[in-house]
């Protein structure tokens, strides 16, 4: 490396790569003291650019000279973060209060609020949030989560972006814009590992026996997590992995870094396109190969930046209460015995509730029964289909009644049986026509 050294005062002497620099251009009225005053973290650098240029004295510049300035002292200005999306509770702790000391209490976190470096996110059990940095890449959090924005600068004349997020607790999933500067950094941080990566989409999962970092894009490089209270650099250790899109890698707490390995393909959710209209929304996804639990998230877009609800199940169905109307999208997704979550598909499906309640009831009659039912939607013109039937996939039916303006129906002359039975709601709204089956029941008619 070629360096060169100066003592300034009132520092220690510093050592400056020659080589690792930028060029700025004066322009009319320049002088070594306003650039330096302009671009680097204390202008009595100007004294290192007298130096490295080889011009003598703060002297005014002619327009148009080539100055090189050493990177290393060049300015990084703190560049905000802006939230998104959120839901639920969500949190936010800044460095230093109203009286500067300390860091200020937590916070309900705001949508649109603007926060910035040091500062932390954290989310409930409820809780999600999506933040955009300024170069336009998005971090995400899961219920349970914690960050802390701990570099989000941008050194000025390069434009190269620093950013660095400190994992605390729970998952961040990461959408970062690809490097423009061969300089730029963003890195993911957690008490085993640090994830660097230069452009791509992946996600980091902290729980107290392992870190689980999976690539759905690009690819990252994962080195152990500096000790900077000993000095150590910052830089991968010797067990450094990369991991590509499509793998995974599990991290054991004070292990070694986890080998990459392939991801669970994406699962099948099943009947995707059925409208959502029973009082509990649920999803039923194709069992998966090597799936040990399964993931379903709701969110308000495809990308899932705005998530509203996250669940892991064991069984391959997930059940959701307290979903309003309304127009969403569902991510589904496989977990290996390792804890990695595989790659997921996105559906979009429509949430419109009606209930169907109903009830039967023999009548003083014999072999007389009475039906009836309700639909909890009552802002469309209703009619209803009641089948009967004495076989619980309702084939054959003994009673098929279409159109039904009336929400009961009397049925004579029943043979002793066991029946099964079903009301579906038909309603046409806004354009578009909608079934909706109540639930299978049964009664049994004894001689």
């Amino acid at each position: 490396m070629v360096s060169l050294s100066w003592a300034l005062p009132a520092r220690a002497q510093m050592t400056i790569d020659a080589r690792a620099t930028t060029t700025y251009v004066t322009v009319a009225g320049d002088t070594l003291y306003e650039v330096a005053q302009r671009y680097l973290t204390d202008a009595r650098g100007w004294r290192v650019l007298a130096g490295l240029n080889h011009v003598s004295a703060p002297r005014r510049l002619p327009a148009g000279m080539s100055l090189r300035l050493p990177l290393s002292l060049l300015r990084r200005d703190v560049m905000p973060a802006s939230v998104i999306a959120m839901s639920g509770l969500v949190t936010l702790r800044s460095l230093g209060g109203a009286s500067g000391m300390g860091a200020a209490p937590a916070v309900p976190l705001r949508l649109g609020r603007t926060i910035g470096e040091n500062d932390t996110v954290s989310t409930g059990a409820d809780g999600f949030a999506t933040l955009e940095l300024a170069d336009g890449s998005y971090v995400s959090l899961t219920p349970n989560s914690s960050i802390v924005l701990s570099i989000l600068r941008k050194m000025v004349l390069t434009g190269i972006d620093d950013r660095v997020i400190e994992l605390k607790e729970g998952e961040v999933s990461n959408e970062v814009t690809h490097a423009k500067q061969p300089g730029d950094r963003f890195e993911v941080r957690t008490p085993s590992i640090v994830a660097g990566v230069r452009g791509t989409h992946f996600r980091v999962n902290v729980t107290p026996s392992m870190t689980a970092v999976e690539v759905l894009d690009g690819k990252v490089a994962l080195g152990a997590t500096p000790d900077i209270t000993h000095g150590q650099p910052d830089r991968p250790a010797s067990d450094s992995q990369f991991v590509a899109a499509g793998q995974g890698s599990a991290t054991p707490s004070g292990g070694a870094i986890g080998q990459p390995q392939p991801l669970l393909p994406a699962p099948q959710l099943i009947d995707p396109a059925k409208v959502q209209s029973a009082r509990l929304v649920t999803f039923n996804v194709a069992p998966a190969t090597g799936a040990k639990l399964y993931r379903v998230q709701i969110a308000r877009d495809a990308d899932l930046l705005d998530l509203i609800r996250d669940a892991r199940v064991e069984a391959p169905t997930a059940i959701f209460s307290d979903v309003p109307d309304g127009t969403y999208f569902v991510r589904v997704s496989a977990i290996d015995a390792e804890g990695l979550e595989g790659l997921a598909r996105v559906y979009g499906f429509e949430r419109r509730a009606n209930d169907i309640s109903a009830s039967a009831a023999q009548s003083e009659i014999s072999h007389e029964y009475r039906f009836m039912w309700r639909a909890s939607r009552t802002d469309a013109d209703t009619r209803y289909r009641f089948i009967l039937s004495l076989h619980h996939d309702l084939r054959d039916p003994v009673v098929d009644a279409v159109d039904l303006a009336s929400a009961s129906l009397v049925v004579k002359n029943l043979a002793p049986g066991d029946y099964h039975w079903r009301v579906v709601a038909e309603q046409y709204d806004h354009g578009r026509f909608y079934e909706t089956p109540g639930p299978i029941r049964d009664f049994t008619l004894a001689n």
